[in-house]
């Protein structure tokens, strides 16, 4: 095992696949690697906590390659940002075939961890120290997932009310071969002993994932009559604690299956002794995976439509489709890099749409090789390309206080004032208190048509003095707001402000912008002219903000 640097928080563990880590294809099995990720991401966090740390969640953990036999796998984990007491870890997995020396990404996952000192005193955990560009990005975009992580409950909730009153649920099971839900169950009982724990007792986090998975694969096993392979975990999260001594009781079952996919539900209770013999059951984890299988050619099987026999099974049964729906909507959202939400903006999507658009600007903002091409005293213009697509920083030094600039051009409203692009813009969602979506108009260019767009715009307010006040702004497809004839719809891939606090009085406006050579930029200037029009957009801007913030 090979330990971090001076950043603290940083591990590295490289093992062998041996044949005991492997099932019968002789690939790393999915529980081992679980166990292996978990062990490394605590060393981690107890690395910067400098006390005991537990598990408390595992973020939606997809499986891209298979590791065999006699590869090696190497997971790397490192904090990416400290709360008060509980921390985000990053973790890559990646496994390496010593024969051709080809090394492929198996798994990135985060995990979060809560310090637990010894006795009943709380511990308020150090800062991260930030070495490096990607460690400020990762910094950055950790308190955007903990959002998610804080609302992916209520959007859960939200989504299955929704789908109950529009009838989203398919009920009727006419299907002759469809299989009872029930034929799937499997239950399972573990006994924890020392080896199974940390050394204050506490179950590992990485041992219960493995015996959930070990329980899960014999449930879905039942239902492919092949051998399942574990394709991807819904958020592993700890309710409760367990210790050595403890019964573990796992029940497994198939909640609903998908064509090639299917959903297995497990759920795990803990007692000890006198809770035991009271059949008095703690509730202490609860995990959704999801498996696939293939024949002897690889080729993915087909599973059989199950049947729910019980109001609970059908409760699981139509929580499947919600989860399905919401992992769908986070896999479009997710990579900084998509270039268009999935239509329609609804409840399962809201906050991976969020995510992606202040990630995308945030990416964008941590980009390197941008080139200077205008300076004046008070605006400063960089471009950077790559590839076909071409961004631009227009930095602006602006005598108002930080807040109050972002207060002035988070209100897309009254950005006609000072930008000649807008012709008309109004609210037509207000998402939350931090996220609205628009629909503006601009003047049409000679001979083309005026053109719209619908926008979200994200604002975030700093978590400490020295991150910045952030506007993000991205296209989304809204089914309420369809093209009209009259206009060309337009796209925005990313832009935004970014503004940093100088001084009380003084802030630094950064205004980005990313376009593709077959899209018009709108919100700054013509991209494609002379740089003494974008330096004219940035001047008005400024006077605006100037002449706003005196009347304060």
């Amino acid at each position: 095992m090979e330990r971090g640097g001076a950043a603290g928080g940083r591990v590295c563990m490289c093992q062998t696949v041996f044949p005991a880590h492997a099932d019968h294809r002789g690939e790393l099995s999915a529980g081992q690697l679980l166990k292996w990720m978990d062990a490394t991401a605590c060393l981690a966090a107890e690395k910067h906590a400098g006390v005991s740390c537990v598990t408390a969640s595992m973020d939606d953990i997809q499986f891209e390659e298979a590791a065999r036999v006699g590869q090696i796998i190497t997971i790397k984990a490192k904090v990416n940002r400290a709360f008060k007491t509980s921390m985000e870890v990053g973790i890559k997995v990646t496994v390496q075939d010593v024969l051709t020396n080809v090394e492929k990404i198996v798994s990135v996952a985060y995990a979060t961890y809560v310090a637990k000192p010894v006795g009943a005193g709380k511990i308020e955990l150090e800062p991260i120290k930030l070495l490096s560009a990607q460690d400020h990005l990762e910094h950055a975009l950790a308190i955007e997932r903990r959002r998610i992580r804080l609302g992916y409950e209520q959007v859960f909730e939200n989504l299955m009310q929704e789908n109950n009153k529009e009838g989203d649920y398919c009920d009727t099971f006419e299907d002759e071969d469809a299989v009872s839900t029930e034929l799937t169950h499997v239950q399972s009982i573990e006994l924890v002993q020392p080896p199974h724990a940390n050394h204050h007792g506490n179950t590992f986090g990485g041992q219960i994932m493995a015996w959930m998975e070990t329980v899960a694969s014999i449930s879905a096993s039942r239902l492919c009559r092949s051998y399942p392979i574990l394709k991807s975990v819904n958020m592993f999260k700890f309710w409760g604690p367990s210790v050595v001594g403890d019964r573990l009781v796992f029940n497994a079952i198939v909640n609903n299956t998908f064509q090639n996919s299917m959903e297995v539900g497990v759920r795990v209770e803990a007692y000890n002794c006198e809770e035991w013999i009271k059949d008095q059951a703690r509730h202490i984890n609860s995990a959704f995976l999801i498996f696939i299988a293939v024949n002897d050619k690889g080729q993915l099987l087909t599973f059989p439509k199950i049947k729910p026999t019980t109001k609970d099974g059908m409760r699981r049964y139509r929580g499947a489709i919600t989860r399905r729906r919401i992992q769908l909507a986070r896999k479009c959202m997710l990579s900084a890099k998509e270039d268009k939400p999935s239509d329609p903006w609804e409840r399962s999507n809201q906050a991976y749409v969020s995510y992606s658009n202040v990630a995308a600007l945030t990416h964008l903002a941590a980009k390197q090789g941008w080139e200077i091409t205008s300076t004046l005293d008070n605006v400063k213009i960089w471009t950077h390309e790559e590839g076909d697509v071409l961004s631009l920083k227009i930095e602006m030094q602006v005598k108002i206080p930080s807040h109050l600039a972002f207060s002035l051009l988070s209100d897309f409203t009254i950005r006609q004032q000072w930008d000649k692009h807008f012709l008309t813009c109004e609210v037509v969602q207000a998402v939350n208190e931090d996220e609205k979506i628009y629909y503006v108009t601009s003047p049409p260019l000679t001979g083309h048509k005026p053109r719209d767009f619908v926008i979200l715009v994200s604002q975030r307010q700093p978590c400490k003095p020295s991150e910045p006040y952030m506007v993000a702004v991205k296209s989304v497809t809204l089914t309420s707001v369809p093209p009209s004839p009259g206009y060309c719809r337009s796209e925005i891939l990313c832009a935004g402000f970014q503004i940093y606090s100088e001084s009380s009085s003084n802030c630094t406006v950064c205004y980005f912008n990313q376009v593709t050579s077959s899209v018009m930029p709108y919100l700054a200037a013509n991209l494609t002219g002379s740089s003494k029009s974008i330096e004219d957009a940035a001047l008005e801007c400024i006077k605006f903000l100037e002449r706003k913030g005196s009347k304060s």
